[in-house]
């Protein structure tokens, strides 16, 4: 029996709002279940397993932080574009740690193409036309970018930066100048 109230989308988003509490690894059917206050027989009803909750909460989570960056680069270019991306990403991330790791849950292949992870891919590249790369500089830089705000993120909410000065903002801030400063610098292949 389904509990009035209770559909697919709410369980996904309470299952979202729990992964920013406890952590995406620690959501299950179960715990959702009792956050909730239903039998997790009844969560079954909306998703098939725990694999398929994480998938759903990954598939939210690109498909927010894709609006939010989208919405963050409208009408911007060169640094300014990169640091508007950048400050999206970072303060998705700090504001909704439980989801922004969901964003990198391994989906299935034709889940990811039909998924928003494509879109980021194309706000990342539209961002680069600003600064000239042909390809393959381009995919390299797609990477680079991703990687970077990955690892700085993860290690910022880890309290990586926390022990020492300057502060993570300033650190933020010269290094979104250097990757500035690279893109339009490229070397040439060797």
């Amino acid at each position: 029996m389904v509990r009035a109230g209770l559909d697919g989308e709410s369980v996904v988003r309470a299952g979202a709002e729990l992964a920013d509490e406890i952590g995406f690894e620690q959501v299950t059917p179960s715990e959702l279940a009792r956050t909730l206050g239903v039998r997790t027989a009844s969560l079954y009803s909306h998703v098939k397993n725990a694999h398929d909750l994480r998938t759903r909460i990954a598939l939210l989570a690109l498909e927010e932080l894709a609006d939010e960056a989208s919405a963050a680069i409208a009408g911007r270019a060169g640094r300014d574009a990169l640091g508007a991306f950048a400050d999206a990403y970072r303060d998705y991330a700090l504001r909704h740690p439980g989801r922004f790791a969901a964003a990198r849950y391994r989906l299935a292949p034709e889940t990811a193409a039909a998924s928003a992870a494509p879109r980021h891919s194309r706000l990342t590249r539209a961002i680069l036309r600003g600064y000239d790369l042909d390809e393959p500089r381009e995919t390299h830089a797609v990477r680079l970018l991703g990687g970077f705000f990955t690892g700085y993120v993860q290690l910022e909410a880890a309290g990586g930066f926390s022990h020492s000065s300057p502060g993570s903002q300033e650190s933020w801030t010269e290094i979104l100048d250097a990757l500035d400063s690279l893109l339009r610098n490229w070397p040439a292949p060797s």
